[in-house]
């Protein structure tokens, strides 16, 4: 069995999320269950999401008289997510449509009368062009992002719109198509890298065509694919040497054994979940609602949720693994939103707000 137990979010036919989900689009309601500012706060940490529909990057944390603060900034077609600290730097990176930006905090610019423990200001960004970043991290030699349109991994650039360093060998040539659409990126406890794609296609789009059963995860050092039978996989994550991946399409998450492939379904999750992130022993994830158009509707995950007898959810589901009981569950709707990335911010927050400074041309 495992210890990472499933988690129970709010019925979302309940009055008030019914009111929200009615309201325009502009406009956004965040409710929660009764211990998530507690836990947060306890955590010691901070997180932040990403929305690419409604373009918003949000800052989680929890204020001084205990209450959830948010603070939300527009990011066009915001993505990938990545948390760096460490010589000097405390970090945050964020993919939009065009570039890749780095947000540092500085610690001064907070308003502690405002319960802010910290303030990311826009330092830099990579202009990228768009080339739909994924997943992010940082290494020993810098920022390492998934090109999904490229189908490859790349580093920024000083004199092109990426540098790329892998490819998986079933791509023939770099194109601007999004043949596997590769997506997952994560870096093992030895720095190896392993990564997700929705299928091993080298045509363009051809991804589309192996939505059900085509997701696989791979060992990008060795060009060795571990499993290759996946829903539309995506954010795999090492945490305390156990390699966990998001089954998107069936609505699982996995524990996968990184030397067997063996897999064991731990939770099932009513939303099509991208972003996993872990705090301590939690395991936080993203859930977004099933867009029904060609490439999301009709998955399993439709029939699971009609088994259940239960609507896909919109928001951030979080279980606790030390205890195996559930930690507690946070939940938002925007109407036509879908969240994409999850990261911690850097430790030794005290769960107060974190603020950051609007992008000129960009706020919120």
């Amino acid at each position: 069995m495992s210890d990472l137990q499933e988690p129970q979010i709010p019925n979302p036919e309940a009055p008030e999320e019914a009111a929200a989900a009615e309201m325009p689009p502009e406009k956004m309601r965040v409710s929660t269950s009764r211990i998530f500012p507690d836990w947060l706060a306890h955590s010691g940490h901070a997180l932040a999401f990403s929305t690419y529909q409604a373009g918003k990057l949000f800052l989680l944390g929890v204020k001084p008289d205990g209450k959830l603060g948010i603070t939300q900034r527009a990011l066009q077609r915001v993505m990938g997510l990545a948390a760096e600290q460490g010589d000097g730097r405390d970090s945050i990176y964020a993919a939009d449509l065009y570039q890749i930006w780095r947000f540092e905090n500085l610690a001064e610019a907070a308003d502690p009368d405002k319960g802010q423990d910290a303030c990311y200001i826009p330092q830099m960004s990579w202009v990228t062009g768009d080339i739909d970043v994924h997943d992010m991290v940082v290494d020993d030699e810098g920022l390492l992002f998934v090109n999904t349109l490229f189908s490859c991994l790349a580093r920024p650039s000083d004199h092109a719109s990426f540098k790329p360093v892998w490819q998986p060998p079933f791509i023939s040539k770099l194109a601007a198509e999004d043949r596997c659409h590769l997506n997952g990126l994560t870096l093992a406890e030895d720095g190896g890298k392993w990564v997700t794609a929705i299928s091993e296609a080298d045509a363009a789009d051809g991804w589309r065509s192996h939505r059900e059963a085509g997701g696989i995860l791979m060992h990008a050092d060795s060009n060795e694919i571990l499993i290759n039978d996946l829903c539309m996989p995506h954010s795999p994550r090492f945490h305390k040497g156990a390699l966990y991946v998001l089954d998107s399409g069936k609505g699982d998450l996995l524990k996968i054994d990184p030397k067997s492939g063996d897999i064991e379904v731990v939770a099932f999750l009513p939303g099509y979940a991208r972003g996993l992130a872990f705090i301590d022993n939690c395991a936080v994830i993203g859930l977004s609602l099933p867009r029904k158009d060609g490439n999301f509707g009709g998955l399993p995950l439709d029939e699971a949720l009609a088994r259940r007898k239960t609507e896909p959810r919109c928001g951030l589901a979080v279980s606790d693994k030390q205890t195996e009981r559930r930690c507690d569950r946070h939940f938002r709707r925007h109407r036509g939103a879908g969240i994409i990335a999850i990261t911690v911010s850097p430790v030794g927050r005290t769960g107060a707000v974190i603020t950051i400074i609007a992008v000129a041309g960009r706020t919120g």
